[in-house]
């Protein structure tokens, strides 16, 4: 039996990326709306409806309004914006986050798809501080460097229209200190400080690393930072997408830096701990259209079904 899928905002770079996941699937149906009446409620409302599963590929506003257009208690959404990563009544969908998370998916039939930084972030320190390793209270900061598909359609057109030199080198942002993913960093990782987050654009399509620098000393009592990866493996073990790399990864510093781009084109996320004297920097890598939103959302689609978490990933 085949599953009825349907993707509002189908246009858009998340909507694009997973009709290019569901294309060889045969277990699914694409459900897909006339171009010319994309932006026609009632037809919107009729494939919301019909589908086993719809994603929302929209902004927040309109995601919604168009979750207020489901009636059917057996459609599942599954919504790609920062509307409902934190409200009442939606799993969060990281079916990593903590045991259980996939129960939780399975049963629901609101998943709020995570953000791409936020993915990084939380999965760097939730198991920290579930371990008892990272104290909630712990101020900390992050760094996040992406590429430039994160911004949508608009800064790929600018991105690839060329002719502003500014656009060559790295481009911080946020700086008002208020990212639209800091909610959710915080809601799903147990912080009860608030990160102090900086995102940064690069001159680069896609890929993305989130870095979060820690001094031992202001961990529990004696953790090492062996510790810390040891609390990751024993969090992930037998993860299908996530990859926890050695302590110190023997490549990266042989190489001399730091490939953001290395997972591109999987659904897969590295956690690396680097570590010298009494400081630790941890790094989380991840393609930002992967793993970091349209991979994600298939990824909960598929754990939701109760298909092989794996299928078409």
């Amino acid at each position: 039996m085949k599953h009825a899928v349907f993707v509002d905002g189908q246009e858009g770079t998340t909507g694009l990326r997973i009709h290019e996941y569901l294309a060889s699937r045969s277990d699914i149906e694409v459900l897909r709306i006339d171009p010319e009446r994309r932006k026609d409620a009632a037809e919107r409302a009729r494939l919301l409806n019909a589908a086993d599963v719809a994603f929302l590929c929209l902004p927040d506003a309109a995601a919604k309004e168009a979750a207020a257009l489901v009636t059917n208690p057996r459609t599942c959404l599954i919504d790609a914006s920062t509307a409902h990563r934190t409200a009442p009544g939606w799993a969060f969908g990281l079916p990593e986050l903590v045991a259980g998370q996939r129960e939780r998916l399975r049963s629901s039939k609101r998943i709020a798809n995570p953000g791409c930084h936020a993915s990084a972030f939380i999965l760097l320190l939730r198991p920290l501080v579930d371990a008892g390793l990272l104290p909630a209270g712990l101020p900390v900061s992050a760094t996040s460097i992406t590429g430039y598909s994160g911004g949508g359609k608009k800064m790929i057109e600018q991105y690839e229209a060329g002719g502003d030199a500014r656009l060559a080198s790295p481009r911080p942002y946020a700086l008002g200190l208020s990212h639209k993913h800091i909610p959710e960093m915080m809601a799903h990782t147990g912080l009860t400080t608030k990160p102090v987050f900086m995102p940064v654009v690069g001159p680069f399509y896609k890929g993305l690393t989130v870095s979060v620098p820690l001094h031992l000393a202001h961990l529990r009592a004696g953790t090492t930072a062996e510790d810390l990866r040891v609390a990751y493996e024993r969090h992930f073990a037998g993860e299908p997408f996530v990859r926890v790399m050695p302590l110190n990864d023997g490549p990266t510093l042989d190489d001399g830096f730091f490939d953001v781009q290395a997972c591109n084109d999987s659904n897969r996320l590295d956690l690396f701990v680097f570590s010298q004297g009494d400081q630790a920097l941890l790094m989380a890598r991840l393609d930002n259209l992967g793993k970091g939103a349209s991979g994600a959302a298939v990824q909960c689609m598929n754990v939701h079904l109760g298909v092989q978490e794996t299928l078409g990933l």
